[in-house]
């Protein structure tokens, strides 16, 4: 009969013992594991809308200028687009490579499969400036004599299609050094089996950063 009928103060008695246990259990005061990755889903969420607003306007354009969109598209290299995909994909490999590693209680693996992460995303950016300064050779940004001379569908295309890459250029940076900062707290302890909350939200803005690009490969090389 008590304990069906515990006082308030029991019951935060033991909200508080719980609580306790909480941060005994994982080592940092205030740390709360669901609501870190409640927090990353939303801020996901924001980056679809985004994105995804940006897909919205190349549909809405494309529509209304196929012709020019296909025959700007005609100038990309597939090849290297092509590559710059297989790149990103094995980079989403070994991040969750990592994570799993860690699960595992294998620190070492875990760093072996971050370091190769970083390397891609390195990769994918030097074969994106190389690609960009391959365009700017040749006239080809917003607003160069070039792109101006041309039809208007063309001139939307080339701006969407440097305004949306170089925006997932600054993803993938931004999630290199991310993954990077990820790299010195697991070998420094502060993410470890038990803690690993922080290397899975990551991880899962990197997936992110990948799906982005699985999109806009075929939007922009393929279409032709």
């Amino acid at each position: 009969m008590s304990d069906a009928t515990a006082t308030p103060a029991e019951l935060h008695g033991h909200e508080d013992h719980g609580h306790e246990d909480h941060e005994a259990h994982y080592g940092v005061p205030g740390y709360d594991p669901t609501a870190s990755k409640m927090g990353m889903w939303l801020f996901l969420f924001t980056e679809l809308l985004l994105f995804g607003t940006l897909f919205i306007v190349f549909a809405a354009y494309f529509y209304k200028f196929p012709t020019y969109f296909m025959e700007a598209s005609s100038s990309l290299n597939i090849p290297v687009g092509g590559f710059n995909t297989v790149v990103l994909l094995t980079s989403s490999l070994t991040m969750a490579l990592a994570i799993a590693a860690l699960q595992r209680g294998n620190v070492k693996l875990s760093v072996k499969m971050l370091n190769a992460t970083i390397g891609f995303a390195v990769l994918f950016c030097i074969v994106k400036a190389f690609e960009w300064g391959g365009k700017f050779e040749h006239g080809i940004w917003p607003g160069s004599d070039h792109v101006s001379a041309m039809e208007f569908g063309q001139q939307v295309f080339y701006s969407l299609y440097f305004v949306m890459t170089g925006f997932h250029a600054l993803h993938v940076i931004i999630g290199a050094g991310l993954i990077l900062w990820v790299k010195k707290r697991t070998l420094n302890g502060t993410i470890s089996q038990e803690r690993l909350v922080l290397m899975e939200n990551i991880g899962l803005y990197w997936h992110l950063v990948d799906l982005v690009w699985i999109f806009l490969f075929p939007l922009y090389y393929l279409i032709s």
